[in-house]
C-alpha cells in the first residue's frame, strides 16, 4: 500500500513538474513566483505547497526531472551513425531542433546555471546534471571518433562540452533575439568536430 502512496505522489509531483516547467521557461527563475506557477496551471499554491517546501526545492525537482529525460538526446545519432559525417549531420541537427522545439527549457538552465553561483541550494544539483551533460556530449564525440578512426585530441570531456556549449548558449541567445541563427550553429559543428581528432 505504502508503494502505491509513494507512486502516486512521485506521479503528481511529475504533473506539477511539468506545469511548473512551462511557466519557468517563459518567466525564469527569479521572475516566477509559487503564485504564478499556481495560476498557470490546474494546481493551488496549496497543492504545490503539500509536494514542496519552496520555490527551490520545486524548480530543484523540475530541472532534475526534465534533465533527466534530456540526457539520452543523442543516444539515436551516435546508435545510427555508421559514418563520422552522418554522425555530424545527425548531432547538428538534433541540436538545432532542441533549441526549436524547447528554447524556454535552455534558458531556464542557463539562468540556473548562473543562479547556482550564488544560491548554495542549486549549487550540487546544476553540478551534478552538468556533469550528465558533459557524459552525453562526450559519447557523441567519442563515437565520432571512433567513426573517423583517429584518436581524440581533447583529453577532457570537460573541454569539449565547453566548447560545444558554448556555441549552444550563443545560437541560444541569437535564436531568443528572433535571427534565424540554426543553420549557421550546424556549419559550425560541422567546421569544429574535425578539430576535435588528431589529423590521419
Amino acid at each position: 500500500m505504502a508503494e502505491v502512496v509513494s507512486a502516486n505522489q512521485d506521479a503528481r509531483r511529475d504533473q506539477l513538474a511539468e506545469s511548473a516547467l512551462v511557466t519557468l521557461g517563459e518567466l525564469g527563475y527569479t521572475r516566477a513566483s509559487i503564485r504564478d506557477i499556481a495560476a498557470n496551471s490546474e494546481f493551488s499554491q496549496e497543492t504545490v505547497h503539500d509536494y514542496f517546501d519552496d520555490k527551490i526545492d520545486l524548480v530543484i525537482y523540475c530541472v532534475q526531472y526534465y534533465k533527466a529525460k534530456c540526457v539520452h538526446r543523442y543516444d539515436g545519432v551516435i546508435a545510427g551513425a555508421t559514418t563520422p559525417e552522418e554522425l555530424i549531420e545527425g548531432f547538428a541537427a538534433k541540436l538545432g531542433e532542441t533549441i526549436r522545439d524547447e528554447a524556454p527549457m535552455h534558458r531556464l538552465w542557463y539562468d540556473l546555471r548562473s543562479q547556482s553561483m550564488f544560491e548554495p541550494r542549486l549549487h550540487d544539483v546544476v553540478t551534478a546534471i552538468n556533469q550528465t551533460l558533459e557524459e552525453m556530449v562526450w559519447r557523441v564525440v567519442d563515437r565520432y571518433a571512433e567513426l573517423a578512426g583517429r584518436p581524440l585530441i581533447a583529453t577532457k570531456s570537460a573541454a569539449v562540452y565547453g566548447m560545444l556549449d558554448g556555441l549552444f548558449q550563443q545560437t541560444l541567445l541569437a535564436y531568443a533575439d528572433g535571427e534565424e541563427t540554426l543553420d549557421l550553429l550546424a556549419d559550425e559543428v560541422r567546421d569544429l568536430m574535425p578539430l576535435l581528432v588528431r589529423a590521419g
